[in-house]
């Protein structure tokens, strides 16, 4: 997933990831620089978790650079202990810094192990960094506990069974595909190419979570559009085809659901082709106006002139109307004969 924004961690990071689960690492903070994820800081474990928490977490939280913090709990799972994934990122972030380690977030989390993660807390200022300020969360909150994948299968067959009892809109909606939440991200993004910040915008669902984020928000030219498209994963795209048609000049929305073949899993295939409908439907609710979507398995097709053929078809000579064949030409005026007697 991380190779379509390109931000990933780094080996030293990798390492220490590898490393850190022996639980004598308490605390680690992760930040992205220069287009990949690096270590920044850690500390070993001192006293209990609660003791360590203010001690060892605010000096690693500054005023306005936002960071990931790794906090390891002691309370312990399958996996071993399980740890807290604090994302910081303050309200005088700009819009850039957001957007990013909102999107990388699950990047983060997979290349970390994301069975190890079991809290997460969203932080925007620096009480809700303490400890204070994560009890809060909780009780706020009132987290369960979390569920085995089983559990999670069971609970979400059951929301779907309820949801089929409760109108014909409600069914249609079920029938018609999963609708995926969509990450903050995605929805700032779809706000800004309505308002022509962007031309390109990409997508992924993350299977864990079942959420759909964005990956990448750019201005490409066409002749760079195929290499958005990746070989070995499935992705959600939205580009604006700007072009002539019949003397008139147009900017066209083009929704391009690409699957590569079966070099992607069965569940991801399901995934994307279920969700594809209503997240095409949540674009439009953004006020973005869809005028085709197109499934494709390699983005070499996507040229300047398969999208103007797929948005303007060539019509098609109508058939000429079946002329119905003349009779044979006439034989002149008829005769009128008169019957004969009987005799």
């Amino acid at each position: 997933m991380s190779h379509q924004t390109g931000i990933k961690a780094n080996a030293e990071l990798l390492k220490f990831f590898g490393k850190c689960k022996d639980g004598k690492t308490r605390v680690l903070k992760v930040s992205i620089e220069n287009e990949e994820l690096r270590l920044v800081s850690h500390s070993d474990v001192k006293r209990d978790w609660e003791k360590d928490y203010d001690t060892l977490v605010r000096p690693l939280i500054e005023e306005s650079t936002p960071c990931y913090i790794l906090y390891r709990l002691d309370y312990k799972i399958p996996t071993g202990y399980a740890w807290l994934l604090m994302s910081w990122v303050p309200e005088s972030a700009t819009v850039r810094q957001k957007m990013l380690y909102a999107s990388t977030k699950a990047t983060l989390k997979l290349e970390f192990g994301s069975g190890h993660i079991k809290e997460e807390l969203n932080a925007t200022s620096k009480e809700e960094t303490t400890l204070q300020g994560y009890q809060k969360h909780k009780v706020d909150f009132n987290t369960p506990a979390p569920l085995t994948s089983r559990e999670e299968e069971l609970a979400e067959l059951r929301k779907t069974e309820v949801k089929t009892d409760f109108g014909i809109d409600t069914k249609q909606q079920t029938l018609g595909g999963i609708n995926c939440p969509i990450a903050d991200a995605v929805a700032q993004a779809l706000h800004d190419m309505r308002r022509g910040g962007y031309n390109y915008l990409g997508f992924r669902i993350d299977l864990e979570e079942e959420k759909i984020h964005l990956v990448k928000a750019d201005n490409i030219e066409l002749t760079g559009l195929p290499a958005q498209i990746p070989t070995d994963h499935a992705r959600y795209h939205l580009y604006i085809f700007k072009h002539h048609h019949e003397g008139n000049y147009l900017e066209s929305v083009v929704f391009v659901y690409s699957m590569p073949g079966y070099s992607c899993s069965i569940r991801e295939r399901m995934m994307y082709s279920s969700c594809k409908g209503p997240f095409s439907a949540t674009i439009e609710k953004h006020g973005i106006q869809v005028a085709k979507k197109l499934e494709i398995d390699n983005g070499a097709e996507l040229t300047e002139e398969f999208l103007h053929e797929e948005l303007h078809p060539r019509k098609l000579n109508l058939r000429p109307q079946f002329s119905k064949p003349k009779g044979p030409p006439s034989r002149g005026a008829k005769r009128l004969t008169k019957p004969q007697a009987v005799e």
